[in-house]
């Protein structure tokens, strides 16, 4: 960096101090640059850092992540609908419209991401680890209720230390079709309806109108892909690509992979 640009960067802090010795990097005695501080020197020199710079009450402050998807997960007769976009954003920049955002955890286990993308897809994968571990030692597949235990008992350990993660634990076992919602902060609720995300408001309004037990599997479907197009519609975080997939007594299917704008032209069309 230029000395010029340097002069004029708010992070860096020249003072002219009576007392301190020339420091960079360390006290009093040699240096890490291999210099040596002496008492004659009278310059003191530093360098604050601006992703940990503190308040005026010297208070650290942590890095405050912007957060936007939209997922949604609901039971009917016929199983469990998943439906998620496909844009990644970093604050109000789009950084991708192709992200996966369901994780294929095994041939009958669906996990969503919501929250820090790294965060949830390598907590999910270790998940799928952790259910193929259980399957070996047990001969038999992991119920999704003691998947989804798994992943709160994982992400509990480090709760309050900055991960990010809303997922939604979609399967089918001997039960029949499961549905949990587990966070970074070990909560884990089971239920039949979710919605997660920044447009998750829009997806429940669809919902609240349209959600019916006795759907069809096509009704269901329909369902789903409306009301994330929607959440894309209204929510600026939220777009690319609506992916559906229908977890059933067979496993899971994906069923199909819809461009917003594409939807946005057939539902002006129907409207």
């Amino acid at each position: 960096m230029a000395l010029a640009s340097v002069l004029k960067n708010d992070s860096a802090d020249f003072s002219y101090d009576n007392f301190q010795p020339f420091a960079f990097g360390g006290g009093p005695g040699p240096s890490d640059v291999g210099f040596d501080a002496t008492p004659q020197d009278n310059l003191s020199f530093s360098v604050k850092n601006p992703l940990c710079e503190g308040d005026d009450d010297g208070v650290e402050r942590k890095i405050e992540f912007l957060h936007g998807t939209t997922t949604l997960a609901f039971k009917f007769q016929h199983g469990v609908i998943v439906a998620v976009d496909s844009r990644a954003t970093a604050g109000s920049y789009i950084a991708s419209q192709t992200v996966k955002k369901v994780i294929e955890i095994n041939p009958y286990l669906l996990g969503t991401m919501a929250g820090g993308a790294a965060d949830c897809s390598f907590w999910e994968r270790l998940l799928a680890r952790q259910c193929r571990i259980y399957e070996l030692r047990n001969k038999e597949r992991i119920s999704v209720a003691a998947a989804s235990k798994l992943l709160a008992n994982m992400v509990y350990q480090y709760k309050g230390m900055g991960l990010s993660m809303g997922t939604m634990v979609c399967g089918w076992d001997k039960r029949g079709p499961g549905l949990y919602y587990v966070d970074s902060e070990g909560n884990r609720v089971c239920g039949d309806l979710f919605a997660v995300g920044s447009g998750s408001m829009y997806a429940y309004g669809v919902m609240d109108s349209g959600l019916r037990y006795d759907l069809t599997v096509e009704e269901a479907c329909e369902l789903g892909r409306r009301a994330i197009y929607q959440a894309t519609y209204r929510d600026a975080y939220s777009g690319g690509q609506v992916n559906l997939y229908h977890v059933h007594s067979e496993g899971w299917t994906r069923i199909s992979q819809d461009d917003v704008l594409m939807l946005h032209q057939q539902y002006k069309d129907q409207a």
